[in-house]
């Protein structure tokens, strides 16, 4: 029985017997792999990436430079910051905000029902007794910006609600083209 010798290692200065083939494209397609995933996988997710950011960005830039009233709710911060409770329920929804260095406006107008309305101007401090029939308070500027014509059928009612700086102050106008289906327009207004 002949013992079996260990295998000794070539000397470093001894060539390497020649690669076969197909270790050698298993090689150079590990390799390819490897290359893809360090590098083609982070590239992609950045192209994703901005091109979402740059979508976001057309979003909103549409959305800020549009003029006239959009049709939906405000945030529920530009609410709380121009103190304008929409009522839960209330349809025909649409609002538009305007800033610059000297006064932040709010414009919102909203369909409710007569519970509503008495929720509504008790939210924002006031209640009915203080709307004057045909007082159109939202002044003819603030009702360009919008597009608001106050005329036509319906009866008209309006009130402004004056608050101490910071606290918005609050032009009110309703309509009630139907009974029991009052249109509230209103400009909430701040200077810092």
């Amino acid at each position: 029985m002949t013992a079996s010798l260990p295998r000794q290692a070539a000397p470093p200065d001894e060539p390497r017997p020649p690669e076969d083939r197909g270790h050698r494209i298993r090689r150079r397609a590990l390799t390819l792999i490897i290359i893809v995933l360090l590098i083609g996988v982070p590239a992609g997710y950045l192209v994703i990436s901005a091109n979402q950011s740059r979508d976001s960005g057309k979003d909103k830039a549409a959305k800020y430079s549009a003029t006239g009233l959009t049709p939906g709710w405000p945030s529920r911060v530009q609410r709380r910051l121009y103190q304008v409770p929409v009522p839960g329920g209330s349809t025909e929804v649409a609002y538009y905000e305007t800033n610059n260095w000297k006064t932040s406006r709010l414009y919102v107008q909203f369909l409710t029902d007569e519970k509503g309305l008495d929720k509504f101007l008790k939210n924002v401090g006031t209640d009915r007794d203080e709307l004057t029939r045909n007082d159109i308070a939202i002044s003819a500027r603030d009702r360009r910006v919008v597009g608001w014509e106050f005329g036509g059928p319906g009866v008209w009612a309006g009130v402004t609600h004056a608050q101490k700086n910071p606290t918005p102050t609050l032009d009110i106008v309703v309509n009630w083209p139907r009974p029991g289906r009052p249109m509230v327009h209103v400009v909430s207004r701040t200077t810092p």
